[in-house]
């Protein structure tokens, strides 16, 4: 295929559709870490108690991470268009009835229904994406603008949340999602295309099950590790619950007609590497997020607001680097960018564990920052092509899934493995440092950041040597798999 496609095939509200999904990736986005911040405000206010707090957090990601293969596949079968509309819309009303919650159990089930209605947008927003966009590089420019909202919209997040708790009401960090779905979903009824898979459209529902049963336990034990510990007879039970459901779904695909996640989806070595590699960055990006969260807050002693404020440089570098990123795809490929990106980013994050309690954030983290994002621009925006790249319309949706449900997947490992490693370190350190007095466990936990930071530098570190293996499509390949899924 040439570079440019015939003009009557391209889509003349191609760029608005663009902006109608980056508003809603957005909003999916800033809500993983908005309420991060408003936690402490709505424990005073409903009565959370301390065992309860993380509900608010693991009510949304269990019901995400479980349910995207699932929304994939309805937005597939039903259509994307009809699919997004429906999660804008259900997205708006969760939004709407947690910013009105009287008791900790509506916020709770409030936050479930946001992860649900976001399962059903999620994917099919980056759908919309890959069959709108039939030229590569308007495709890399498109696919940019969602790599720089992945990347950066964390950090927004936490500076939202921030100054909508401190100067109006914890209330507002769910409430402000209602006003911005409806707007989305009424440009989208204009300028949004339908699209759907043709041909065989049953659903498979040992598949559903086996899957949304597979990935609610996987997400829920590393959960449990994070708070409970490794040990822990529910985080074992529950893992070991995953490994038998996801080993049973990935046995009955195999054998059915129309599976939920057709196996040829995942052994295509492009895409495969990269839903590991997604994995793995999201295992060791997360944890980054945390740590450095806690760092700011807890030994620096920044406001929720200052520390989101800290984060904006690493916001500022992604958007920065994913429009260079997206003019270079398609010229030199996806692997020359991606692997000098993760171990960019894996070098600021060993940067990073140079911090202690009396060290300043411009000496020490800001430049860290600066390396990390622009690592992480380069990958980003890549990593969402490749884990794209020349699938076929019936399986758009249910690709698009899989990108998420990777980072998912993999964040929740992260902050599970790197908890355990951060408090372990944090004890061994304060044990053997008796003679620092009152200043001991500022050093100690200070201490077990830096040892998680090393562990999350080694992550990315191995996500780069995964993405040099598994990708082998140059720039030619993008061009030829460009429309793959549209013929």
């Amino acid at each position: 295929m040439s570079q440019t496609a015939p003009a009557e095939t391209l889509d003349p509200t191609r760029w608005r559709t663009l902006f109608v999904v980056a508003i809603s990736q957005l909003m999916i986005v800033l809500d993983s870490s908005i309420m991060n911040i408003a936690i402490p405000s709505a424990k005073v206010d409903l009565g959370i108690s301390d065992a309860n707090q993380q509900w608010v957090i693991t009510a949304y990601t269990l019901a995400f991470g479980s349910l995207l293969l699932l929304g994939g596949r309805i937005g597939d079968y039903m259509g994307r268009k009809k699919i997004f509309l429906i999660g804008l819309i259900g997205f708006a009303a969760a939004s709407a009835l947690g910013g009105v919650a009287s008791t900790q159990g509506l916020l709770f089930a409030s936050r479930a229904l946001q992860g649900v209605f976001g399962a059903l947008l999620a994917p099919a927003a980056l759908a919309i994406i890959s069959v709108t966009f039939t030229v590569p590089k308007e495709r890399a420019k498109a696919f940019g603008v969602i790599g720089a909202i992945s990347g950066g919209g964390a950090a927004i997040g936490l500076i939202l949340g921030g100054t909508l708790t401190e100067f109006f009401s914890w209330r507002w960090c769910l409430g402000v999602n209602t006003p911005i779905a409806i707007f989305a979903a009424i440009l989208a009824i204009k300028f949004v295309k339908e699209s759907k898979a043709q041909g065989d459209n049953t659903y498979d529902i040992p598949g559903v099950v086996t899957a949304t049963a597979g990935l609610f336990s996987l997400t829920y034990g590393f959960n449990e590790a994070a708070t409970k510990g490794w040990s822990s007879s529910t985080t074992i039970s529950f893992l070991v619950a995953a490994v038998v459901l996801l080993v049973i779904f990935v046995m009955i695909e195999m054998r059915v007609k129309n599976p939920l996640m057709p196996l040829r989806v995942v052994t295509e070595r492009n895409r495969g590497g990269s839903y590991l590699g997604s994995l793995v960055v999201g295992a060791g990006l997360f944890s980054m997020f945390l740590f450095l969260g806690l760092y700011l807050q807890v030994i620096l002693g920044y406001s929720p607001l200052k520390s989101g404020f800290a984060f904006l440089p690493f916001t500022a570098g992604i958007i920065v680097f994913a429009g260079i990123a997206s003019t270079l795809l398609p010229k030199v490929g996806p692997k020359p960018l991606m692997v000098p990106g993760l171990l960019a980013a894996s070098l600021g994050l060993l940067m990073m564990t140079r911090i202690t309690p009396e060290t300043s954030y411009t000496t020490h983290v800001l430049p860290s920052l600066l390396i990390m994002s622009s690592g992480m621009a380069l990958v980003f925006i890549p990593l969402t092509s490749t884990s794209l790249h020349a699938v076929s319309n019936h399986d758009t949706g249910v690709a698009s899934a899989m990108v998420n449900t990777s980072q998912q997947i993999g964040g929740s490992l992260g902050t599970a493995l790197l908890n355990t490693v951060a408090a372990t370190a944090t004890t061994t350190f304060a044990a053997a440092n008796t003679q620092l007095g009152e200043k001991v466990m500022p050093f100690a936990m200070t201490h077990g950041f830096t040892v998680a930071f090393k562990f999350s530098a080694a992550l990315l570190f191995v996500g780069a040597i995964v993405l040099f293996f598994f990708i082998n499509i140059g720039k030619e390949s993008l061009v030829e798999s460009e429309g793959a899924g549209f013929h």
